[in-house]
């Protein structure tokens, strides 16, 4: 490695307690081993500007920033500017007088950005490295989002779709690679890149901690009723997650509670909106929130729900679930980016008739569904870990090999 690493993230990379921050947390620990680095990231909450000690341990200097500008302003001024929400939201020009700063006084050989939002922090005329970790195809997710509302929203999404996308290629045109979460993000993005666009997109997955997902660490958490006893964990502030727990509690559990009357559905997860918390209403159905450590929760579960419409890249949720030999019963965008064989370390399905069977069909033989969790857990150990996943960052950071 010549020189040393300006890491560039939108969340602080700690406490590694949702998908995004898991995945930060992982790559800032291993470029760490490779040379010092230099973090500039944000806070949302006075949670996140906890976790200040932990990112100082870490980093060779950093600035963390309270993030507080609100959408609506950010939303006009990137009316204003032609530019997408996501990237005014996350300006700062506090953030972009200390990466001057560094870039003028350190010997910057790379500058890693984790998410596109940062993209905009890297000056023209850095000579060195550019790894730009785009993680998802956010552009396609707002695509997505539009294309499911009417009226204002519908036009708000629409429009952060086409300038997201413009950005995207904006971006991985300036980088010397481009990283994805799975090979079938990155040729999504690849197909979304104007024609004849000259960038190199790579595939970057990411990992499992299996020592700490382990189901023999934990005790089972005593307070789960019903059986089979269902989990979903997640943000539960975010949109798609949302829409899944509402599928999974208002139409697929009363499939199931029709063969197995004690079936219940447990939803673990930091900041439930209202349309989650109001799932508490319907049968079998507990919403938890946040707790202190969920591998209690998933010990204490049969089997893991997830049943998302709208994923992009690999889910964590799946990967801790098989880590803790859960069978988990999904649907085929939630298994996307996970090279496992459906049947033998999960069960896949799209429709809810579909998904319900699996469950009731696992929920009735014990032994497959302790067959399936022991495949599962072997198959993230074996293929998922960290270490191996992100060895390929030694040569993507360095000198581009």
């Amino acid at each position: 490695m010549k020189g040393e690493i300006l890491f560039l993230a939108h969340r602080i990379p700690f406490p590694p307690n949702r998908g995004d921050k898991i995945r930060s947390h992982h790559i800032l620990r291993h470029l760490a081993r490779m040379a010092p680095v230099h973090v500039a990231c944000f806070a949302d909450d006075e949670g996140d500007c906890a976790e200040e000690r932990a990112l100082a341990s870490i980093s060779h200097s950093y600035r963390l920033i309270r993030r507080s500008k609100p959408m609506a302003l950010a939303g006009m001024q990137a009316i204003k500017g032609g530019e997408p929400v996501s990237r005014t939201a996350f300006y700062d020009a506090g953030m972009a007088a200390y990466v001057a700063q560094v870039l003028a006084h350190v010997n910057i050989g790379a500058i890693y950005v984790f998410s596109s939002q940062m993209g905009q922090y890297v000056p023209d005329d850095f000579a060195g490295r550019v790894i730009m970790d785009f993680v998802d195809v956010d552009s396609a997710k707002f695509e997505a989002y539009a294309a499911g509302r009417r009226g204002p929203m519908g036009w708000v999404f629409a429009r952060e779709a086409r300038m997201l996308r413009a950005e995207e290629a904006h971006l991985a045109g300036r980088a010397d690679v481009s990283l994805l979460v799975s090979e079938k993000e990155a040729a999504l993005f690849r197909e979304r890149l104007p024609e004849g666009a000259r960038v190199r997109v790579e595939a970057l997955g990411n990992g499992i901690d299996a020592d700490f997902f382990d189901p023999a660490s934990v005790a089972p958490e005593a307070r789960m009723v019903g059986v089979p006893r269902l989990i979903f964990t997640g943000q539960m502030d975010y949109p798609p997650n949302i829409a899944a727990v509402e599928r999974a509690a208002r139409r697929i559990l009363p499939l199931v509670r029709a063969h197995c009357p004690a079936a219940s559905l447990h939803i673990v997860g930091r900041n439930p909106s209202d349309a989650v918390l109001a799932l508490n209403t319907v049968p079998g159905v507990r919403v938890w929130g946040r707790v202190e450590d969920v591998r209690g929760w998933l010990k204490g579960a049969d089997m893991a729900l997830c049943p998302l419409e709208i994923a992009r890249g690999v889910q964590n949720k799946v990967l801790e679930a098989m880590a803790m030999e859960l069978p988990v019963v999904l649907s085929a965008a939630a298994a996307t980016g996970i090279e496992a064989t459906p049947g033998v370390h999960f069960a896949v399905g799209d429709e809810d008739a579909a998904l319900a069977a699996m469950i009731v069909d696992l929920a009735r033989d014990g032994a497959a569904a302790a067959r399936m969790g022991r495949a599962a857990r072997a198959f993230v150990v074996e293929k998922q870990s960290w270490q191996g996943v992100l060895a390929p960052l030694a040569d993507l950071v360095g000198d581009g090999g």
